[in-house]
């Protein structure tokens, strides 16, 4: 898992894209869209990582860039068919998973399960959580990262860092509670560098961002803007 850092949260932040299954990424315009995240990432000596749907995840990973499932399963190698499993996912240079997305939530005991599972495979492991109890309980079980998404403001344009600036600073005193390596992204609604900045200021590592990018105009003018609301951080 190459996204820990012992330096402060603004140096290391992560920047993660999940393309959902938009009609703006059908077939090619994944790649088109990975590409322009790299270019913008070694530009801005950024950490980004992309989401894209299970179907062209392995044409994405050829990309220059670190790509993470939207979901796995606990389903295991072998006759398990119509399930995606981590294992193989790692085979195929996939680096780590969303897990228990609000527009896909599992049990908490998979969530247990997934999270050690990726541990074991030496890939990284993203909880997302509608709420502060839900960071609360989940960063107790060591996941690399806990993003908050309060799912009423996914999608919605209202970006959580502004609406609701609490729900964030909140749940960065519930990950440190848990005393353990876990850090904190951000998402749902964001749609602007400000957003980002505001994220970070709250004492956020980084953003989980979907709609704001893949329903952007100008893929990589979007990503930049992003991209240059860590780098302003990393100066101050």
């Amino acid at each position: 898992m190459i996204y820990r850092s012992e330096k402060k949260s603004s140096e290391k932040a992560l920047f993660v894209i999940n393309f959902k299954n938009y009609e703006e990424i059908a077939d090619s315009h994944s790649i088109k869209l990975a590409q322009a995240a790299s270019k913008v990432a070694k530009k801005h000596k950024t950490q980004i990582v992309v989401c894209p749907p299970q179907h062209l995840i392995s044409e994405v990973a050829k990309v220059a860039i670190p790509v993470f499932s939207q979901h796995v399963d606990v389903a295991k190698v072998g006759s398990t068919t119509g399930f995606v499993v981590p294992e193989l996912l790692k085979k195929s240079n996939v680096q780590g998973s969303l897990v228990n997305h609000s527009e896909h939530t599992i049990s908490p005991k998979e969530i247990e399960e997934i999270v050690a599972r990726l541990k074991s495979l030496g890939m990284t492991s993203i909880v997302c959580v509608r709420d502060v109890d839900e960071a609360t309980k989940y960063a107790r079980l060591e996941p690399d990262y806990i993003a908050i998404e309060p799912p009423e403001l996914i999608g919605s344009g209202k970006a959580v860092s502004k609406e609701r600036p609490e729900v964030i600073t909140d749940s960065v005193k519930a990950v440190k509670r848990a005393e353990n390596s876990t850090k904190l992204l951000c998402g749902a609604g964001i749609v602007s560098g400000d957003d980002v900045a505001k994220a970070l200021d709250l004492g956020a590592d980084g953003i989980l961002v979907a709609s704001g990018i893949v329903k952007s105009k100008n893929w990589e003018e979007s990503i930049e803007e992003f991209a240059l609301a860590f780098t302003k951080r990393r100066k101050i």
